[in-house]
């Protein structure tokens, strides 16, 4: 396809979706995964099974997406606690220069639009991310938190389901 940079040892699986402009290097994508414009997936990182990757997020290596996971626009993850652009003797680091930190985010999650999402948590089932926050530690099952850093705003017992209003009865 026209404008995908996709190396050949990616592992895709069935009926993928993917925009335009992205770019996925060694990494796997499960089935019926849908990736949106401007994403990078970086090698060693796994995307599982329908999630919604939307458009302009970063999955560094190291990252581990369970099944059904959303993940907002431009989502940032980090694999490297405490980054440097040149080692002790001063010259541009390699890999052998850090170690990648991983991060892994559980089946069901929702993390919304321009969160950033630190290297060494998990962020539990069903849990849902505000969108904006910065998540340094990690997130309980079931939970909701935002801020910077996140914070639980509350817990609910199971998978949170789109509410629906009565309308108010007329007197």
């Amino acid at each position: 396809m026209k404008y995908l940079c996709i190396s050949e040892d990616v592992k895709l699986g069935k009926n993928v979706r993917l925009s335009k402009f992205i770019n996925l290097y060694g990494c796997s994508i499960g089935d019926g995964t849908k990736i949106g414009a401007f994403v990078e997936v970086q090698k060693n990182a796994k995307v599982g099974q329908n999630c919604k990757i939307s458009s302009h997020t970063f999955i560094c290596e190291g990252v581990t997406i369970e099944d059904s996971v959303f993940v907002g626009h431009g989502v940032t993850f980090i694999n490297d606690p405490f980054p440097r652009a040149t080692n002790p003797l001063g010259d541009l680091q390699t890999e052998a220069d850090w170690k990648v930190e991983p991060t892994l985010v559980k089946k069901g999650a929702s993390i919304g639009s321009n969160s950033t999402i630190l290297s060494r948590v998990t962020i539990g089932e069903n849990a849902i991310v505000g969108a904006g926050s910065v998540v340094t530690k990690n997130v309980p099952p079931n939970a909701i938190v935002a801020g910077n850093p996140a914070k639980v705003l509350r817990r609910f017992s199971r998978s949170p389901k789109k509410s629906v209003r009565k309308k108010a009865s007329k007197p």
